[in-house]
């Protein structure tokens, strides 16, 4: 088999359907955000806004996250040294950690090395710890979800989206008795709805599921502190588990999970891509928890963000 020709044959499928993906050279300009510089395929050079970038407030160019960063670095070096099991874990984890867990208002937190890593590792070992569970996911989650739904090899049920009344129908449609986790975002990034999170907690609790919330799009952006939709509606405690992104409004880089002691005790000793994969670098855990921390401290920045979005889409 010519296997160059399969590949090429492939690619050429994928561009004869509009799937095939392109990549634009940017170089992002410090202190000028959200300028940056496009390299053209020509190798000419034009300064450009990147009106599509996640880090919605800046923060991966705010001095105090540049600052920790570069402070880090002079500490600890540019590595990690390993898995999180091994030789990996530094005081910067166990820090940012403790920040996370304090902004969702839960006992615990754990950070992956990505958002999409933090779903696949929570859903995909919660699944699979607790006997005959069966997942309750909305039809609109993302990809990550997913494939952690997947991975746990647990029985799925997909609701549609935002369908409380139809949450509720399949849930009653299962031995009562099963463990139950109901898998659902707040912020759907692709249309921009929230989901009704209270009613789908009235719900979980009716059915006795655990809820386990994607917060990616949220965090930074809504509550009193930054800590979500979730916090602006007053409904943390009501969620078993909140997941989040450090890059996206906190603009570093890195995924975690919050929740109880042992249920983030359970993912952290059993989930493989925690395990198996190099912790976050101890600089990156750095500016995130500075990155963090500013976000907490100032609302100012997330009411201008939101006051911009009023004023464009107007």
């Amino acid at each position: 088999m010519d296997y160059t020709e399969a590949f090429q044959n492939f690619l050429n499928q994928m561009k004869l359907e509009g799937r095939y993906r392109t990549f634009i050279e940017l170089e992002r300009i410090a202190g000028a955000f959200p300028s940056a510089i496009w390299h053209r395929p020509d190798g000419t050079t034009q300064t450009v806004t990147v009106w599509c970038s996640n880090d919605y407030l800046g923060m991966g160019q705010h001095p105090d996250a540049l600052a920790a960063m570069h402070d880090a670095i002079d500490l600890s070096g540019a590595g990690a040294g390993g898995t999180r099991n091994i030789s990996g874990t530094s005081c910067q984890h166990v820090a940012l950690e403790a920040e996370l867990a304090e902004l969702h208002g839960k006992e615990a937190a754990l950070v992956f090395t990505s958002g999409w890593i933090s779903n696949l590792a929570a859903l995909g070992t919660l699944g699979r710890v607790l006997p005959d569970c069966a997942i309750f996911s909305d039809a609109q989650n993302h990809n990550s979800m997913i494939e952690g739904i997947r991975r746990s090899g647990a029985e799925r049920f997909i609701f549609r989206h935002n369908d409380v009344d139809h949450l509720d129908q399949l849930m009653a449609s299962i031995d009562p008795a099963r463990p139950k986790i109901v898998a659902f975002e707040s912020v759907y990034s692709m249309d921009g709805d929230i989901a009704p999170i209270a009613r789908i907690c009235d719900v979980a609790d009716k059915h006795g599921a655990l809820t386990f919330l994607d917060e990616v799009h949220a965090v930074g952006l809504y509550g009193r502190s930054g800590g979500g939709i979730a916090e602006r509606e007053g409904l943390s405690h009501r969620l078993s588990v909140i997941e989040g992104t450090l890059a996206k409004a906190f603009g570093v880089m890195g995924g975690y999970v919050s929740g109880p002691v042992a249920l983030i005790d359970a993912i952290r000793s059993m989930a493989d891509s925690f395990i198996f994969t190099t912790s976050l670098c101890p600089h990156l855990a750095a500016g995130a928890l500075a990155s963090v921390r500013q976000v907490r401290a100032h609302p100012e920045q997330r009411f201008r963000q939101a006051t911009n979005a009023r004023v464009l889409r107007s």
